[in-house]
């Protein structure tokens, strides 16, 4: 059985949906204030929209759910709805639109906000599916955290000095547990019914049978990359799927995004500043084929998306699935590396506290991991609020992510969280873990 979602009470609710709202607004507020207008208005890589879009395209999707779909008010700026609509334009021609200009952006993106407020004070948690457990709500929150993760990684691709400043993670001992956990074969729940903010890809619960499989207890450092790298990695073509070798020889691919030798050391761009890529860090920004080359070298294999969901889910000793690895409470700084508390990973074996039952660490946070599976539904999928948001995306062309980075918010990371891109995306704060297959 899956474990209930809490809380249900309909002003606890409200003030769940209060924070979650504020906190992504305090944090778009720092991604978008932080460099100077014509900053906002380029865009830093083809691969990513302008800055200045996605703050305004934040606006828009909240008035038309919060605003016209829950309240049923008149469309502020209908003239705007075409701009904004992620689906009619694709990011490479964003730039050549009659975007809002920065000020008028904000000044739109807060009138919006001011009356979403006023329309999540008077809503009932009932009645509708939008307003079930106020999902509208929750949904426009990690929508705004989703567009925010985006935005760092524009920070990320921009040229110049650094904007944006963070804490590093606490230092950790080296990790001197096992290299691998056995997760024993057996059924268990996978995705959820219960979770009241889950999205429609997360849906609905169901039982999986899964064999029994070793995974790592950590993800893949950089320094375990690198030895992967001075083997010949990039070099020899076994390690490679037939799709994997053709794109990165025709890219002239040799490292993972940002890295580059130096003076016999590798090197890394991060927000601005070089530094040595710290060796006992998650490996950072490989595509989903890098990962699987460097599981076949290492002997190994990715995780499918359910093997990674039961090491992270499944408690052995109460045979029911939980919302985290470490239970069902909310995450804390305690538990995960989470929110751009910091603006890199924590060193691989951190977060004991937020280990799984069997001893899996850092499933939440710190890197989203590449796993084996393409992105389809589950049995009994049924589409909420929207088809675009999963259902245009099922099949065989995107791999899914699982965990979460230390550049999502906990409103928009959980257990059954499911994120999916390209194989050949090396911009997001992707890294892995290595799985094998255990005795009968």
């Amino acid at each position: 059985m899956t474990a209930p979602a809490s809380p249900t009470d309909p002003e606890s609710l409200r003030e769940r949906a209060l924070d979650a709202l504020t906190t992504a607004r305090d944090r778009t507020a720092l991604l978008t204030s932080c460099v100077e207008e014509p900053e906002l208005t380029a865009q830093h890589s083809p691969l990513m929209s302008p800055l200045v879009w996605d703050l305004a395209h934040i606006g828009n999707q909240e008035e038309l759910w919060l605003l016209r779909a829950v309240a049923g008010r008149d469309a502020m700026r209908p003239e705007i709805d075409g701009l904004y609509d992620a689906f009619e334009h694709p990011r490479a021609e964003r730039p050549s639109l009659p975007l809002l200009p920065p000020a008028e952006a904000r000044q739109y993106a807060a009138e919006v906000r001011g009356r979403a407020l006023d329309v999540l004070e008077s809503t009932a948690f009932r009645g509708t599916p939008l307003t079930e457990a106020g999902f509208a709500f929750g949904m426009i929150a990690q929508h705004e955290q989703q567009h925010d993760e985006t935005m760092l990684i524009t920070h990320q691709l921009r040229k110049g000095p650094a904007a944006l400043t963070a804490p590093s993670p606490a230092p950790a001992p080296p990790f001197t547990g096992p290299a691998e956990v056995l997760v024993p074969g057996g059924p268990f729940t996978m995705g959820t019914s219960t979770e009241p903010w889950a999205l429609d890809n997360e849906r609905p619960a169901h039982r999986r049978e899964i064999p029994p499989y070793f995974i790592d207890t950590t993800p893949v450092t950089n320094a375990a990359y690198q030895a992967f790298i001075e083997d010949g990695g990039y070099d020899t073509e076994r390690w490679w799927s037939p799709e994997g070798w053709s794109h990165i020889r025709s890219h002239g691919i040799e490292a993972p995004l940002f890295w580059r030798r130096e003076g016999g050391q590798w090197l890394r761009r991060h927000f601005g500043v070089t530094e040595v890529v710290p060796p006992d860090e998650p490996v950072l920004h490989v595509s989903w084929y890098e990962a699987d080359a460097y599981a076949r070298w290492a002997g190994r294999r990715l995780p499918t998306e359910a093997e990674w969901e039961k090491a992270a889910r499944h408690d052995p000793a109460a045979d029911r699935s939980t919302r985290y690895p470490w239970g069902d409470a909310d995450p804390t700084p305690e538990h995960a590396n989470l929110g751009q508390r910091h603006l890199r990973p924590a060193p691989a074996g951190s977060y004991p506290a937020g280990a799984s039952p069997l001893g899996v660490r850092q499933l939440i946070g710190d890197v989203w991991e590449w796993t084996s599976s393409d992105l389809h539904p589950y049995p009994g999928f049924a589409a909420f609020p929207y088809k675009e948001y999963s259902e245009v995306f099922f099949g065989p062309e995107y791999k899914v992510l699982r965990g979460g980075s230390f550049a999502v918010d906990q409103v928009a990371c959980r257990g059954t969280f499911r994120n999916w891109d390209y194989p050949i995306r090396r911009q997001i704060f992707s890294g892995f873990r290595t799985a094998r297959d255990g005795a009968a």
